[in-house]
C-alpha cells in the first residue's frame, strides 16, 4: 500500500482548498492508498518560495512518502522547467506522481513513460543551450574577445608607451587591452598630475 503527499494551493485568501482536498482525499481512498500529509499553499503560483512545497520537497527527500499527487498541474509547477526540474526530483528519489485532473499519473506504465519522454526533452534542451554557449565563445574567440578574468594592466607600461608618443589605439593593440583601458589610465594619471 503506497503512501501518498497531497499539495493543494489557492491564489487567495477568499478562496479555500475544499474542492481540491475533497476530489485528492476521493481518489486515494479509491485507490486503497495511505494519506501521509496534505500540504496546502495560498499565494500565485509563481512564487519561487512557497512554505508548504517547501517542506513537500524536505519530506520528500526524507522519504516519508512514496507519492505526490496535486489536483491540477498549475497548482504546483510555476513554469513547464519548474515542471521537469521537480519530476526529475521525484524520479531521482523513486516518487511516483500523480495530477488529478490532468490525467497525468506515474503510477502506471503510460505515466512513467511520458515523465521519461520529458526528462529526455529537458536533457535535449539543455545540451543544445550547452553546444550553443560553446560555439558563442569560439565565434568570440575568433573574433579577439578576451574570455575569463580581464588579466592585470601594467600602468607603468602604458605611462612609457605615452610618453614615447603612441596613440591610444597603438597602445592598446601593442599590449592587448582595451583602448578604453588606456584612455582611463590617462586620466588617472592627469588627475595624479603625472606628466604624460
Amino acid at each position: 500500500m503506497k503512501t501518498v503527499a497531497l499539495y493543494v494551493r489557492v491564489s487567495t485568501q477568499e478562496q479555500n482548498h475544499d474542492l481540491q482536498r475533497n476530489e485528492l482525499i476521493s481518489f486515494v481512498n479509491a485507490r486503497g492508498w495511505n494519506l501521509f500529509k496534505i500540504y496546502s499553499d495560498v499565494g500565485s503560483g509563481a512564487k519561487n518560495n512557497r512554505q508548504a512545497l517547501n517542506e513537500l520537497l524536505q519530506d520528500a527527500r526524507n522519504k516519508k512518502f512514496e507519492v505526490v499527487m496535486t489536483w491540477k498541474l498549475d497548482r504546483l509547477f510555476r513554469s513547464l522547467k519548474h515542471f521537469v526540474n521537480t519530476l526529475n526530483q521525484f524520479q531521482d528519489l523513486n516518487i511516483e506522481f500523480v495530477s488529478l485532473k490532468d490525467g497525468f499519473d506515474a503510477t502506471n506504465p503510460s505515466g512513467r513513460l511520458l515523465m521519461h519522454l520529458l526528462a529526455s526533452f529537458a536533457e535535449f534542451e539543455a545540451s543544445i543551450i550547452r553546444e550553443r554557449v560553446i560555439s558563442g565563445l569560439k565565434a568570440a574567440k575568433v573574433r579577439g574577445v578576451q574570455l575569463g578574468t580581464p588579466r592585470k594592466i601594467d600602468h607603468s607600461q602604458v605611462q612609457s608607451l605615452i610618453h614615447q608618443g603612441l596613440t591610444t589605439s597603438s597602445i592598446a593593440h601593442r599590449l592587448k587591452i582595451s583602448e578604453p583601458s588606456v584612455s582611463r589610465i590617462r586620466k588617472i594619471f592627469a588627475k595624479k598630475g603625472v606628466q604624460t
